[in-house]
C-alpha cells in the first residue's frame, strides 16, 4: 500500500498526511458539470463543521488530483484548486478533536492497492472517530502494514485497500464489518481490468450502522448525484436532495446510476443529538426532522420548564447568545411572551470558539467575536439561551459581558441537558474532568457563571422536541454516560 504511487495521485503541498477528526464531508458524481466547482460550493456551504483546513480530490477514473491547504476554503484554496478534469470529486473540511491544526491532518487520504485483477485505488474523507482504532492499527501493524499517521481515518483507508474481496463494494463492506464507533463516509474508487470496472472511478458514501453522523444524498440530473454532511450542502451545490442515506447503508454512485448495499451487523439506531442542539446548520434537514425546528421546539419546552420552576421570575427580555442559540430563544419567546432582544452582537469573522483547538484561543475571542449592545441590556432582567455549556468558561464570560453592560438580572436557559461525560462519537466536548457539569452540581454552576439562576432542558424535554420521546432513535450518551457502544479503549 503507498500514497505516493504517481500513477494515481498528485500530491501537493507537504509529507503524507495524519487525520483524527470529526468534520464535514461532500462528494460529486457528474459528466456534464465541473466537479471541482461543485465540490467547492458543497463544501463552502459545511463550512461551520471545520474551519482548519480542506481538501478536495477528482478523479477520471485512472487519476487522482488531490490539493488541500490549511485554514477557510477560501484560504485553503486560494492559490490552486486540482485541475484534473474528472467527473468523481469528494472533499472534506476539518476540524480537530485530537491534536493540532496542522497541514499533516487534512483530508481526503489516498491509497492504490494491487490484486490479481490488476489493482485499484481508493480516496476517502471522514466525518466521525472510532472506538476500536487500537486494537484495528495492531492488527493491521501485526500484519506488516506501515502507518503514515496516528489516524483512525487511515486504519479505515489500510482496512479496504488490503482487503482481499474481488470488488470495490466487497472491500467497503468487509472492512467496515470490523469497525466500531461513528463513521459517515464519502470515497471515491475505481479498479484495472477488474470483472465489474474499467478505469472507471465511482462515488461512494457508508455510514455507520448506529448513524451517529448525518450522511444524505442528493440529484444534480439525471444519473448526476452528490453526497453531503448536511442537506444545506445540496442547496449550495444546486442539487436536489433526495435522500438520507440509512445507517449501515452504502451507496454506489456511477455509469449505473446508483446502487444500495448495507452491512451485515445490525446496531441500534444512535444519531447524534448534539447535531440538532448545535452542530448543524439549521436550514439543514437529519434524519427527516428540521435543525431550525427542533431547536425552536426546544426554546419553547426550555419556557415551559423555566417558568414551572422559577414562577416568580418576569424577565424583560430573551436574549439569544449567538447565533445557535438563537432559534431556541425565538421559541422560549413566542412560549413565555417575553420579548425577544438582541443583546449580543456577533463579529461575523470570528470562528467558532467552541470548535477552536487550543482552550486559551476560545477564552481570548469571546471578547473579539461578541459585543454586548447595552441598549437593550441596562437595567433589563434577561433571560440568556445558550445552546449547552461545556467547560463554563466561554459562559462566565458572557455573563460578565451582560454584567458590565448594565443587566439587572440575568437568567441563563440552556436548550440542552448537562453536559457530564465526554463524546466519543467526534465532538470535542473535552475528557471528563474538564466538564463543569461533571465536577459541579447546577447550583454551583450557577455560582461560578455569576447567574441570577439557571436552568437547563431536560433530558425528556429535550427528547420530545427532536421527536424521540421513546429514546431509541438518538444517542444521548454525553448527558448521562450510557454510551451505544464499548467505549473502553478510548474512554477518558
Amino acid at each position: 500500500m503507498t500514497c505516493d504511487n504517481k500513477e494515481f495521485l498528485t500530491l501537493r503541498g507537504g509529507r503524507t498526511p495524519r487525520w483524527r477528526e470529526e468534520c464535514g464531508v461532500f462528494g460529486v458524481w457528474s459528466e456534464s458539470r465541473p466537479v471541482v466547482d461543485v465540490c467547492y460550493l458543497g463544501l463552502f456551504a459545511l463550512q461551520h463543521r471545520g474551519q482548519e483546513s480542506a481538501g478536495i480530490a477528482v478523479s477520471d477514473g485512472m487519476h487522482i488530483d488531490l490539493e488541500k491547504g490549511m485554514g477557510l476554503m477560501t484560504e485553503a484554496f486560494k492559490t490552486r484548486a486540482p485541475s484534473l478534469k474528472g467527473y468523481c470529486a469528494i472533499g472534506h473540511v476539518r476540524y480537530s478533536t485530537f491534536g493540532g491544526a496542522s497541514f499533516a491532518n487534512i483530508q481526503p487520504i489516498f491509497a492504490s492497492f494491487a490484486s490479481s485483477s490488476g489493482g485499484g485505488f481508493v480516496c476517502l474523507a471522514h466525518n466521525g472517530s472510532l472506538v476500536n482504532a487500537k486494537k484495528l492499527r495492531a492488527r493491521l501493524e501485526a500484519g506488516g502494514c506501515v502507518f503514515q499517521s496516528t489516524s483512525d481515518s487511515e486504519s479505515m483507508l489500510n482496512l479496504i485497500a488490503l482487503n482481499s474481496a474481488p470488488t470495490i463494494e466487497g472491500k467497503i463492506l468487509s472492512s467496515l464489518e470490523t469497525v466500531e464507533g461513528a463513521y459517515s463516509l464519502t470515497l471515491m474508487a475505481g479498479a484495472r481490468g477488474s470483472a465489474d470496472s474499467t478505469h472507471e472511478a465511482r462515488l461512494i458514501g457508508v455510514r455507520d450502522p448506529h448513524g451517529f453522523r448525518p450522511l444524505c444524498l442528493g440529484r444534480l440530473g439525471e444519473r448526476e448525484y452528490v453526497l453531503a454532511s448536511e442537506s444545506c450542502a445540496l442547496d449550495a451545490a444546486g442539487a436536489e436532495f433526495v435522500r438520507d442515506v440509512q445507517p449501515g447503508e452504502m451507496v454506489v454512485i456511477g455509469r449505473k446510476g446508483v446502487r444500495s448495499f448495507f452491512l451485515q451487523k445490525k446496531e441500534r439506531l444512535a444519531s447524534c443529538v448534539f447535531e440538532y442542539i448545535y452542530f448543524a446548520r439549521p436550514d439543514s434537514t437529519i434524519d427527516g426532522l428540521n435543525v431550525w425546528q427542533a431547536r425552536y421546539r426546544m426554546g419553547r419546552q426550555l419556557a415551559k420548564e423555566f417558568q414551572e420552576g422559577y414562577p416568580g421570575v418576569v424577565p424583560d427580555a430573551v436574549v439569544p447568545v449567538p447565533d445557535t442559540g438563537i432559534t431556541a430563544a425565538i421559541g422560549f419567546s413566542a412560549e413565555s411572551g417575553v420579548p425577544y432582544a438582541e443583546g449580543l452582537i456577533k463579529n461575523r469573522y470570528v470562528g467558532r470558539t467552541f470548535i477552536l483547538p487550543e482552550q486559551n484561543a476560545r477564552k481570548s475571542t469571546v471578547g473579539m467575536k461578541l459585543n454586548p449592545l447595552r441598549e437593550n441590556l441596562k437595567g433589563r432582567k434577561v433571560v440568556l439561551i445558550d445552546d449547552s455549556i461545556v467547560r463554563g468558561t466561554t459562559s462566565a464570560r458572557l455573563i460578565d459581558l451582560l454584567r458590565g453592560a448594565g443587566a439587572a438580572e440575568i437568567h441563563m436557559c440552556v436548550s440542552s441537558p448537562p453536559i457530564t461525560h465526554p463524546c466519543y462519537y467526534g465532538i470535542d466536548t473535552s475528557i471528563r474532568k474538564e466538564l463543569i457539569a461533571a465536577v459541579s452540581t447546577v447550583e454551583e454552576i450557577r455560582k461560578t457563571l455569576g447567574t441570577d439562576s439557571l436552568h437547563y432542558l431536560t433530558l425528556r424535554g429535550l427528547l420530545e422536541s427532536v421527536n424521540d420521546a421513546g429514546g431509541g432513535k438518538m444517542c444521548t450518551s454525553c448527558f448521562h454516560g450510557d454510551y451505544p457502544t464499548d467505549v473502553t479503549e478510548v474512554a477518558l
